[in-house]
C-alpha cells in the first residue's frame, strides 16, 4: 500500500458584505442553494477542500488520465485556487508545475495552506506530491497573494493540511531518516512526522509508543491538532496533540482510526473501524468515541472530515458498486445521517459524492458529479451549498435514481490506507 501519505488586507475590507447570516440549525428541514464552482478545461476533477466562515472555498483542480477516481488513475496535473463568489484567485506554485491541498486548508483571514512541487528533483527519487515528476514537494503558506515554503524538520518533503485563525498550521514533514517499516520498493520511504508550524517555525510532534510516523490533519483556534500515529503502511491510532503532548483516542474495536478535524469545543471527527472491520465516520468527545450514525442502505463505509461549533459534521460514504464507489456526501446532526442529495435541488444538476467542510453558518463545500450535458458522469465539480428555508421542489436524489459509477478498487474496501504518497487527489485520501 503506497497511498494516504491568501490579498489579505484587500479581502478584509469586503468581509462585512460577505459574511452570511446564520441559518436554522434544523438541517434536516432545510434545503440548499447550490453554487457550481466547476472545473477548468482540461481538468476533469474539481473539489472544494476548504471553507471559511465568509463562504470562501479553497479548491483543487486536477487532470486524471484516464478519468477515474481510483487508485489506478494517473494524476497528470493539479492547481489550487480560492473562490470568493464569482472571483477565482489562482495560488500558483513554489516553482514546479503542480500543487495540491488537503482538508481544512483556509482560515477566516484568507490564508491558505497545502503542498507544492518545486523545480528541484528529489534526491531520493521520491514523488511525494504524486504527479509523477519526482520533484521535491514542500508544504506551503499562501497569504497576501504570495506563496512561501514552510520548513521541514530535516527532510526534503512535507505537506501543510490545515490552518487556524491564529495562523498556526498543521501537517507533516520528513525528518531525513529512512523508514524501516516501509516494504522494499516503497517509493516514498522516509519517516513522516506530524508538525505544527507557528509563525513559520516547525515543531515536530510526538507519535504514540514506537510508531515512527504520523500526520496532523486538523487544528482548531486553541491550537489543538488532530491526526494519526502509525507506520509506513498503517494508521494505528487517532491522536490529539495539545501543548506538544500526544494523546491516543479510543477506537471502535479495531485499530486504524484517523482524526481529521477538531472544533473549538474539542469535538473531533474522523473515521474509526468497528469490531466487524467496518470503517465508520466517528466522533470523539470527552475521550469517548461513537459512530456518527448507521450506514445508509447500500453503503459499506463512511468518514467525516469537518465539524462546526454547533456539532454539525459532514463527510462521505462508499457503496459496493463495481467493488467500491464514492457514494454520497453526508451531514450528521443530532444522531441522524442525511444524504445531502435529498436536500439539493434537482436544478443544480450536481450529484454530491463528497462533503468536505461545513462552516458556522452551515454552508457546505465538496465535490459532485455533473449529471447533465455531454460529459455527464465524467466530470467532477467543486460546489458551495448554502442552506435556505424554502421549498426546493424535487431533489437531485429524486431525479438521479442510481449512483454515478465512480469506481475504487475492491481491494481497498475495509482497509485503512497509509499516507505514503500524500498527494491530495481524491483517489488518494486514504479514508478507508
Amino acid at each position: 500500500m503506497n497511498t494516504l501519505r491568501q490579498l489579505r488586507n484587500f479581502w478584509i475590507l469586503g468581509v462585512a458584505t460577505m459574511v452570511l447570516a446564520c441559518f436554522s440549525t434544523a438541517v434536516a428541514q432545510a434545503s440548499y442553494k447550490v453554487q457550481d464552482l466547476g472545473v477548468q478545461h482540461p481538468d476533469n476533477l474539481g473539489m472544494a477542500m476548504g471553507l471559511n466562515n465568509h463562504g470562501w472555498t479553497l479548491n483543487m483542480e486536477q487532470l486524471l488520465d484516464p478519468f477515474s477516481i481510483s487508485l489506478s488513475a494517473h494524476l497528470v496535473q493539479g492547481t489550487d485556487s480560492i473562490s470568493i463568489g464569482e472571483l477565482k484567485l489562482e495560488l500558483g506554485t513554489l516553482g514546479g508545475p503542480n500543487s495540491s491541498i488537503n482538508w481544512n486548508g483556509i482560515n477566516d483571514p484568507g490564508e491558505a495552506v497545502g503542498m507544492s512541487e518545486t523545480s528541484v528533483p528529489d534526491p531520493n527519487g521520491e514523488d511525494v506530491c504524486g504527479f509523477g515528476t519526482h520533484l521535491t514537494c514542500l508544504p506551503f503558506l499562501w497569504q497576501n497573494g504570495l506563496m512561501s515554503a514552510l520548513p521541514t524538520v530535516g527532510g526534503n518533503n512535507g505537506q501543510a493540511s490545515a490552518i487556524n485563525n491564529r495562523g498556526q498550521v498543521a501537517g507533516y514533514a520528513e525528518n531525513g531518516t529512512a523508514d524501516s517499516t516501509c516494504p522494499p520498493g516503497t517509493e516514498n520511504f522516509m519517516i513522516d512526522l506530524p508538525v505544527v508550524w507557528t509563525k513559520g517555525n516547525a515543531q515536530a510532534l510526538p507519535t504514540i509508543g514506537s510508531d515512527p510516523d504520523g500526520v496532523a490533519y486538523g487544528i482548531n483556534n486553541q491550537g489543538q491538532a488532530v491526526g494519526y500515529s502509525g507506520t509506513c503502511t498503517a494508521a494505528n491510532y487517532a491522536v490529539v496533540w495539545e501543548n506538544g503532548a500526544a494523546t491516543s483516542l479510543p477506537d471502535l474495536g479495531d485499530p486504524g482510526a484517523i482524526a481529521y478535524a477538531i472544533n473549538s469545543h474539542g469535538q473531533i471527527v474522523g473515521q474509526a473501524v468497528n469490531s466487524d472491520g467496518i470503517p465508520l465516520a466517528a466522533l470523539w468527545q470527552d475521550n469517548t468515541v461513537t459512530s456518527l450514525g448507521p450506514l445508509l442502505p447500500g453503503d459499506v463505509a463512511s468518514f467525516a472530515t469537518s465539524i462546526n461549533n454547533r456539532g454539525q459534521a459532514v463527510g462521505s460514504s462508499f457503496n459496493s458498486n463495481n467493488g467500491a464507489s464514492w457514494s454520497r456526501g453526508l451531514i450528521w446532526q443530532n444522531g441522524v445521517t442525511i444524504d445531502l442529495n435529498t436536500l439539493f435541488p434537482a436544478s443544480s444538476h450536481l450529484f454530491v459524492i463528497s462533503a468536505s467542510n461545513i462552516n458556522e453558518s452551515g454552508q457546505i463545500a465538496g465535490m459532485a458529479v455533473d449529471t447533465t450535458g455531454p460529459h455527464a458522469g465524467n466530470i467532477v465539480h467543486a460546489f458551495l451549498a448554502t442552506p435556505v428555508n424554502e421549498d426546493m421542489g424535487k431533489s437531485i436524489a429524486d431525479v438521479v435514481r442510481t449512483h454515478p459509477e465512480i469506481n475504487l478498487p475492491a481491494a481497498i474496501v475495509g482497509k485503512q490506507l497509509s499516507p505514503r504518497s500524500a498527494h491530495c487527489s481524491i483517489h488518494d485520501q486514504g479514508i478507508f
